[in-house]
């Protein structure tokens, strides 16, 4: 993919007869940002899930690169499209084994150059198992910024033309996120990029 995102006349809604997106119009061409705002419930986070496809459209055309999302394979979506968003997921397993999550055959230099990108490498080096670091499912043993980090860097490992980034420092504190703030900023460079 290059990563240009169209939304033609796009409708949908959760429940009937209450439009959540209402003819909805905006491209954005590769390699550029487009960021969207708006109040709680205006519908910005049900923009990112038709992009990827958690939903489909009721009315209109969620494009890319000029190909309806109805007609990509969901492999395609998800190996050109990451999302870092303000709920952070991480699994039971090893620090290496939640970024390589992303992409399982990436190599450990990989591993460590989407890291960096990130901002997660300093803070990962100085805990006492770096890497092979355990996490509990629910990340308890890191900090919310810490998890956030290792977030950001499963999103950059797989290198997407496409990038959405769901709130992803609403729930941080001021310090960390001008560390994730670099982070993205890094991550952003070059590709299609909707911040929410």
């Amino acid at each position: 993919m290059n990563g240009s995102v169209e939304f033609k006349d796009v409708d949908f809604s959760y429940t009937k007869n209450r439009k959540i997106i209402d003819k909805v119009n905006f491209n954005v061409d590769a390699g550029h940002i487009l960021g969207i705002v708006g109040h709680t419930g205006a519908g910005k986070s049900t923009i990112a899930n038709l992009i990827i496809r958690l939903y489909d459209c009721d009315e209109g055309q969620v494009l890319i690169d000029g190909v309806n999302v109805k007609d990509l394979s969901f492999a395609s979506l998800y190996n050109n499209i990451a999302i870092v968003s303000q709920e952070t997921y991480l699994f039971i397993g090893t620090i290496l084994e939640n970024i390589k999550y992303a992409k399982p055959d990436a190599t450990y230099e990989e591993v460590i150059k989407a890291s960096k990108c990130a901002g997660a490498h300093d803070f990962i080096m100085r805990l006492p198992n770096k890497y092979e670091t355990l996490v509990d499912g629910s990340g308890e043993n890191l900090s919310q910024g810490q998890k956030q980090l290792i977030s950001i860097a499963r999103a950059a490992i797989n290198n997407p033309p496409v990038m959405i980034l769901d709130e992803a420092t609403s729930s941080i504190d001021t310090r960390t996120e001008r560390i994730v703030q670099d982070g993205m900023d890094k991550l952003m460079d070059g590709r299609t990029v909707l911040v929410i």
